[in-house]
This record gives structure tokens, C-alpha cells and sequence, in this order.
């Protein structure tokens, strides 16, 4: 039988099949997916072939194989850092939700999360939540990081996901469509997701005051059917997002901004760092290219970890 991954907890999997039930399976013995070295090696959104098992009077699926995945969206596992974790696969869109404050959205966080999604060909759509709270200057810093985002070729959207401003707007770009929502813990997915779909009652949590940090209300990525031809994933709440397996010489190309100039440098493997006569520095001193993005990128370049930079 062929099926669909909707929810994970590490050692069972809740699978759609293709005739529309939903089975509980486990993974056939040890199970590896090729090259990836992951700590979980079946993701949400894994299309998978399973067949069923009848123990006692319980029927359980098993796992066999995992068919090839359109794409997928890792990050570095928690537990072991040489191990990574993948939060979903076969993806048309990823939401990332941002918010200055409540938590803080530092576009270091950002910068990595679309490197990420540009490696593995996921677009990405940035949405501003919260605009109801924030003082006349932070809308202006709202939009200075709109217009930044924008013009590298990004969607961004300002929304209320409390009062449901923009949610129509979210909801158009979602039809037919498989998308994951991601942020930090408290950003306000779960509220978005319940806007979308008042039925779904997902967990939300109130931020914590001690330390503004979100508190995390979902564990496991999940995926749900919407009413309106639609898949959501929603995601645990993510602190830092550590990039994977990418060579140095490779990241300056999901820059979409680096990739647009590279030709023009003096050297083909310029790392835009100390090489005379780079494109992409003498951009950044025109300021065609944000000071946040390059900083972001020497970050990853050197290996730094994620550093709480706007």
C-alpha cells in the first residue's frame, strides 16, 4: 500500500494511505535513507510504502520503503551534532512567521532558515505577525525588513494573527498546495493555523515572561487536511537553525543576491571575504546588498553560531 506521513513521534508514524484511512505504522527493522545521516529517518510529508499486519485484534502497518522526496527541510538534531534532523519533506512552501519582538526574530535566524529552504529549492514566504503591538518605530523597522526581503525576491506579508488581519491573503497563497509553518517558539503558528482553520484547535501557549521566550506547545511535526484544498504542517517552535552540510564555496550562492553577482568577481571561487575586486563587497559598499544579509553570511562562512544580531 502507498501512503502519506501526516504525524511522527520517533518510533510510530500515522500514515494516509492513498484510499484516504489512516494507519499507525512502524518502521520494518533498521531502516537507513541513503547519504542523509538523520536521527529520523521517515519525516512528515514522506510519501511511503507500507504493508498491514494483524497482531492480536490490532491492525498495524509496516514501513518498507520511503519513496525519493521532491525536497525536505533539515536542521542540525538537538542531541547529536553531527546528526541532523529532517522537520518535513516534500514541501511547495514553507511560511516562516517573524516577529521583533515576543519573541525577537533576529534575520541572522532568518538568513539561515532561507539559506536553508533555498539549498533544498523550498520558497519561502515571510510573514510579519504581531503588526497590532508594535510602536510607530518598529512598523518602520517592519518595513525596512520587508522591503530588504522584497526586493532579494522573498513574499512577505504583514499579518494579525489574533485579529485575523491578512489571513484571507495567507490563505490564497495556500490553496492546493503542501506548506509548513516554522518560527520560534511564541511567534504565533498556532494561532495563524487556528485563524486558518477555526475547526483544528491547535495548542497555543502564552509567551513566557521570565524569558519572552515562547513556550513550545507542539512536540512533533504534524500535518492536517484543510477545508479549503490545502495541507498545513506545523512544526515545533525552532531557537536556532544551524545550516547542513553545506561546503563554504556553496552558500554564497543561496544568497539569491551573491548568486546574481558572483559571475563578476574577480576569482570563480571568491568566498567574498578578503578577494580583491568582489562583486559582492563592492555591492555591499554601494549598499545594493544589506549589511545584515553579508554579516549573516560571514557567519555562516566562519562557522559562527547563530549570533543574536537584528
Amino acid at each position: 500500500m502507498n501512503g502519506t506521513v501526516y504525524k511522527s513521534t520517533g518510533s510510530w508514524y500515522t500514515v494516509k494511505s492513498s484510499e484516504g484511512v489512516f494507519y499507525e505504522c512502524r518502521i520494518k527493522g533498521k531502516f537507513r535513507t541513503q547519504g542523509i545521516k538523520s536521527t529520523n529517518p521517515v519525516a512528515v510529508g514522506d510519501m511511503v510504502e507500507f504493508e498491514l499486519e494483524t497482531i492480536g485484534d490490532e491492525t498495524v502497518g509496516i514501513i518498507s520503503a520511503i519513496q525519493d522526496r521532491k525536497n525536505y527541510i533539515v536542521r542540525k538534531s538537538v542531541k547529536l551534532s553531527k546528526q541532523t534532523h529532517i522537520i518535513a519533506a516534500n514541501l511547495d512552501q514553507v511560511f516562516l512567521l517573524v516577529t521583533l519582538n515576543n519573541p525577537p526574530t533576529f534575520t541572522s535566524f532568518i538568513d539561515r532558515f532561507l539559506v536553508t529552504a533555498e539549498a533544498y529549492d523550498i520558497p519561502v514566504v515571510l510573514l510579519f505577525n504581531k503588526m497590532d503591538v508594535y510602536s510607530e518605530e518598529e512598523r518602520f523597522e517592519v518595513a525596512w525588513l520587508m522591503d530588504l526581503y522584497t526586493k532579494i525576491g522573498y513574499t512577505c506579508l504583514q499579518i494579525e494573527a489574533k485579529q485575523g488581519k491578512n489571513v484571507d491573503k495567507v490563505r490564497e497563497l495556500m490553496l492546493g498546495k503542501t506548506s509548513m509553518f516554522a518560527g520560534h517558539s511564541g511567534v504565533g503558528k498556532s494561532t495563524l493555523v487556528n485563524a486558518l482553520e477555526p475547526g483544528l484547535q491547535l495548542k497555543t501557549a502564552e509567551i513566557s515572561e521570565q524569558h519572552m521566550q515562547g513556550q513550545h506547545t507542539t512536540t512533533f511535526a504534524e500535518m492536517y487536511d484543510l477545508s479549503f484544498d490545502a495541507r498545513i504542517i506545523d512544526t515545533p517552535g525552532i531557537k536556532g537553525f544551524g545550516i547542513v552540510d553545506m561546503e563554504k564555496e556553496e552558500i554564497g550562492d543561496y544568497f539569491p543576491e551573491f548568486f546574481a553577482l558572483k559571475s563578476e568577481c574577480k576569482f570563480n571561487n571568491c568566498l567574498h571575504l578578503d578577494e580583491p575586486k568582489c562583486a559582492i563587497k563592492e555591492a555591499l559598499e554601494r549598499d545594493e546588498i544589506a549589511a545584515s544579509r553579508y554579516r549573516s553570511y560571514v557567519q555562516m562562512i566562519t562557522g559562527e553560531e547563530d549570533q543574536t544580531y537584528r
